[in-house]
């Protein structure tokens, strides 16, 4: 059995809490925030993952809006729309083209009286 005085205890232990530190810090730089990501972003994702970007995008603005409800069709139409207005602007803001594309798909689906369109 090996024996070690405090010194060596204190490295024993400080060796694995900095090895979890750095690793914890390098999680923290991969954060972003949904305001960063341009159109140009979402739209190099490889298929997959730019699917999952969109479904994100739709669900953070539905999140915002408060709302639980949604409908399939209007999210197909929005996310058209979204692709559509990315490829041709990819320096905008993804979620501000996603809710644009919300609220110009919600009042195309909507009777006139009904144009209060949260998602």
């Amino acid at each position: 059995m090996v024996k070690l005085n405090w010194s060596g205890r204190a490295v024993a232990i400080l060796i694995p809490v900095l090895c979890w530190a750095g690793t914890a810090a390098a999680q923290t730089a991969t954060d972003r925030a949904v305001e960063l990501f341009t159109c140009k972003d979402v739209m190099r994702e490889p298929n997959t993952s730019r699917e999952v970007a969109i479904a994100f995008l739709h669900g953070y603005l539905l999140g915002k809006s408060g709302g639980s409800k949604f409908n399939v069709e209007a999210l197909e139409k929005q996310t058209s729309a979204f692709i559509e207005q990315c490829l041709d602007n990819p320096k905008d803001n993804a979620a501000d083209v996603m809710a644009k594309s919300s609220v110009d798909v919600g009042k195309a689906d909507l009777p006139p009286q009904g144009r209060d369109f949260r998602f």
